[in-house]
């Protein structure tokens, strides 16, 4: 008897272990025979590699990662699927491109265990959880710039004082700048939001190709404000950088999701590995190297990063990228 009561124990512990990682045991072992997850990304290769690495000691499953610009991620993964040979088993990217992919068919739905850990709100019909969102807000040097002096709006960004002071990516190029450009409505109203945008081209923004090299040039001090991505007032502040970031309140962002494809070489492997991803461990690696995951409770180690209102930017077609970059060549670049 206390033989049985015993494995009876012991099978709900192992129930309940496999409930909290939101993984299946069979699904794991499935995964281990076919060897590893082929992933396909731009995440940076640093957390990936963490990622991979945390992902292996939990289930045995080694990851394969191939980084590169969302754009390049859709062509190689369009090229495998039309041709019939996808080698890639999951993609983790941002969702305009992930809806162009999915209307290819190139996903499969699955529904994750781990999707149980974000809120409503946070989960697509067709993509699933919104794993993080990737923030974009305004930097500023606090050695050039003190806190008390700092702009405390949007508004505020385009007061004259602050003439020569601003970097921000080309909005006539770079596409997540141009998107938050065209969304900063979503902030304003359409009538402020158009007003401000002809406010800021007049300040003459210096203009780099990215949000790196904005936030490179606020972290060394050749510029004290920037429009870049927030997470780098952690990342750059870690190195020792003097930076700090707006409360804005309400920021612009994209959201990101994983997707599993629906010929995947390693299903079973490409399964457990969306299943560990969306899981606590993977979401607090993500969020202790500054990412803004959606998993509750879990914040980057960012002062006020769980008071920031997150708001997903318009998207944009391959349509309206060419006429919102053709609007804001006139407006930025005459």
């Amino acid at each position: 008897m206390t033989k049985i009561v015993g494995l009876a124990w012991l099978f709900v512990l192992v129930c309940q272990t496999a409930l909290a990682f939101g993984q299946d045991a069979r699904l794991v072992e499935s995964g281990r025979k076919e060897g590893k997850a082929v992933v396909y990304s731009s995440l940076e290769s640093d957390i990936a590699e963490a990622i991979g690495k945390a992902f292996r000691k939990k289930t045995g499953i080694q990851m394969e990662y191939w980084r590169a610009s969302a754009s390049k991620v859709i062509d190689r993964a369009l090229s495998e699927h039309r041709a019939g040979r996808p080698l890639f088993d999951v993609i983790i990217l941002t969702d305009s491109p992930l809806k162009i992919l999915w209307k290819e068919g190139i996903f499969a739905r699955y529904h994750s265990p781990s999707a149980r850990g974000f809120p409503q709100e946070a989960i697509h019909p067709d993509l699933g959880p919104r794993y993080r969102n990737i923030i974009v807000g305004v930097l500023y040097n606090k050695s050039m710039i003190k806190p008390a002096d700092a702009p405390k709006s949007l508004e505020e960004l385009v007061n004259p004082r602050y003439r020569g002071k601003l970097v921000m990516p080309d909005p006539t190029q770079h596409t997540t700048t141009t998107q938050w450009v065209a969304s900063l409505y979503k902030l304003m109203g359409k009538e402020k939001a158009n007003r401000f945008i002809r406010d800021l081209a007049a300040m003459k923004p210096i203009l780099v190709e990215s949000l790196l090299p904005a936030a490179e040039r606020v972290t060394t001090g050749e510029t004290p404000l920037a429009i870049t991505y927030v997470k780098y007032a952690f990342i750059f502040g870690k190195r020792g950088a003097p930076l700090d970031y707006v409360r804005l309140g309400k920021m612009l962002g994209e959201g990101n999701y994983a997707l599993l494809g629906n010929k995947s070489a390693h299903p079973n492997a490409g399964k457990a590995f969306i299943d560990y991803f969306l899981d606590d461990e993977s979401m607090r690696i993500l969020a202790e190297m500054g990412e803004f995951v959606n998993r509750r409770g879990v914040y980057p180690p960012l002062p006020d990063a769980d008071k920031i209102q997150f708001v997903e930017m318009e998207d944009l077609d391959k349509k309206g990228f060419a006429e919102k970059k053709e609007e804001y060549s006139k407006i930025f670049l005459q």
